[in-house]
């Protein structure tokens, strides 16, 4: 591989291009519950695709009882 291709092939494939962080409690909410869930991130998967994001990172979520707020 030559140095700047980006044709994911390499070990830094990463650093030529788009990566869009989804955060999943607020992005969208399949169940109805007030969350964003990994089925919602799952069906705009596409969307993201089209804003034109090689990648998805997702942020780190964990559970929690809410005495918090999360």
């Amino acid at each position: 591989m030559m140095a700047g291709d980006n044709s994911g092939q390499g070990s830094e494939w990463w650093r030529g291009c788009v990566i869009y962080q989804v955060y999943p409690r607020s992005f969208q909410d399949t169940t109805g519950d007030g969350s964003g869930d990994l089925k919602g991130i799952t069906a705009r998967l596409a969307h993201i695709a089209s804003l034109g994001a090689d990648a998805v990172w997702l942020s780190p979520f964990f559970k929690s009882p809410m005495a918090d707020m999360g």
